[in-house]
Parts: structure tokens; C-alpha cells; sequence
């Protein structure tokens, strides 16, 4: 049986992201709910395996992305949500193309699908992810997509979680110039303001664990990221509109 088309997309940059940073909200979004993993490809056989994948324990880059994309299909089963790849390597494999796929599986939505994609802080390639996806939106006169705060990054804003956070990132220069970047364009509005429950945050936590191959180096640069009080402890999604600077289309600049 075909399974019905998709009422929420999330774009997830790596396959970690979606979760890491949505997985507490994910059962509230209209459904079906589906993750897009943008550097879902495998990696050429004549490329090294990078640093990252070796701080993570893996031989060689094949290794790493089939173990990751398990890990994936894993947490995604655990959360009840479809997962699609697209055939971009990642960062360190990806041999300097453009994110093309994006177009092709962006225009192949119904124009009523509900778009998440990261507001990308202190992220290059979530960068890359988020304004190929505003640029092709803005193309395809699409409606505008939601973004999400990704983590564990915007999660170190001193005030992330209170109703301070939004003013915090308009000032920080630490964990605020890409949701400064945004808000110079267009105008985002609060959506989702989630401080997991005990109940939710079990749920996260369990999708979190499926990626047992990153935690070891994510904790080496982010300390205490599955902490009960950590980075992941609660999510953020604006709603994004043409601002001052960007009322000729979502994906100008």
C-alpha cells in the first residue's frame, strides 16, 4: 500500500538533526510527518574517512554512513515519522556540489505540505540547507516554511527555554547571527515554545540515544547534551514572512 503523502516535511540537515532538535514536538505537527535527511548520500569509496567520523570511532567513511543510517531508521521508526534521503554526501564527502536535490524533491511537494527547515546556528552546512530551501520556496511561489532552532547549538543561549530567548538571539554574537541573519530579511514569529515534560523528554531522550555513535564526540564539544537540563531541553519554531528586506520573495537576499 502507498503510504499518503506527507502533511509535515522536516528538512534535517545530517541525520541526527530532526531529532535532536524537534523530537519532542515531532507528535504534535500535523501528520504524516516526514524527515528529509539532505546529506543522506554515501560516500565515494576514494574518499578518507574524515576527522569526525574517526573521533566517532569508525575505519572508513562507508562504515560511518551505514551506521548512521541505521541509527536513523531507527529512531525515525521510534517516533512514528517516514524517513527519506537525498543522495548528498556529507560535508566532508561531498566533493563541492550544490545541493540540487532540494529543488527536485521541494517541487514534488503539494503545495499545502507544511516546511520545517533550520534557522542553522553557527552551522555552515545547515546554512547551505536553509537558504537553498528558501531560494527554490521563493522560486516555486511556494507558502513559507516554519524554522526550527537546531541543537544542540542555539541550545547554549544563556536564556534558551525562557521568554527572553528570541531578544537574547537578536543581541548574541555567539549562538544569534544566524536568527539574526533571518530577522534582517524577514519577519519571524514564535510558533512552537516547547519545554519538554518528563513524558516527552523520555520519548527524545530514547530517539537521542538511537545515534550512539555522535554522542561521545557531541559531548566532547557541547558537554552535558543529553542532560535532563541540557541543550535539548526544549524546542523552538518560528513562523518566517517577508520583511523590510525581503518582500520581493522568502528566498531573496
Amino acid at each position: 500500500m502507498t503510504p499518503p503523502p506527507p502533511a509535515t516535511v522536516i528538512l534535517s540537515p545530517h541525520f541526527d538533526d530532526a531529532v535532536l532538535s524537534l523530537a519532542g514536538l515531532i507528535p504534535q505537527l500535523p501528520g504524516p510527518v516526514t524527515i528529509v535527511t539532505v546529506y543522506g548520500g554515501e560516500p565515494g569509496s576514494h574518499h578518507p574517512v574524515s576527522w569526525w567520523d574517526t573521533v566517532c570511532g569508525f575505519s572508513t567513511a562507508r562504515e560511518a554512513y551505514r551506521a548512521r543510517r541505521a541509527e536513523d531508521a531507527r529512531a525515525c521508526e521510534l517516533l512514528g515519522v517516514e524517513s527519506v534521503v537525498l543522495d548528498h554526501p556529507d560535508g566532508p564527502y561531498i566533493d563541492g556540489a550544490e545541493l540540487t536535490a532540494i529543488d527536485g524533491f521541494l517541487a514534488e511537494l503539494a503545495p499545502e505540505t507544511q516546511l520545517l527547515i533550520p534557522v542553522a546556528t553557527n552551522q555552515s552546512d545547515h546554512q547551505k540547507v536553509r537558504d537553498r530551501a528558501l531560494a527554490v520556496l521563493g522560486k516555486l511561489g511556494r507558502r513559507p516554511p516554519l524554522v526550527y532552532a537546531d541543537l544542540p547549538y542555539t541550545g547554549h543561549l544563556d536564556e534558551w527555554g525562557s521568554p527572553e530567548t528570541d531578544d537574547a538571539l537578536s543581541r548574541s554574537y555567539l549562538y544569534g547571527l544566524a536568527y539574526q541573519d533571518l530577522t534582517s530579511r524577514h519577519e519571524l514569529r514564535l510558533a512552537h515554545d516547547l519545554t519538554l515534560t518528563d513524558d516527552q523528554w523520555a520519548l527524545k531522550r530514547d530517539a537521542v540515544l538511537c545515534y550512539g555513535s555522535q554522542l561521545a564526540a557531541l559531548a566532547a564539544d557541547h558537554g552535558m547534551v543529553i542532560a535532563r537540563t541540557g541543550p535539548l531541553r526544549a524546542e523552538r519554531v518560528w513562523t518566517l514572512e517577508p520583511g523590510a528586506g525581503g518582500t520581493e520573495g522568502i528566498g531573496s537576499s
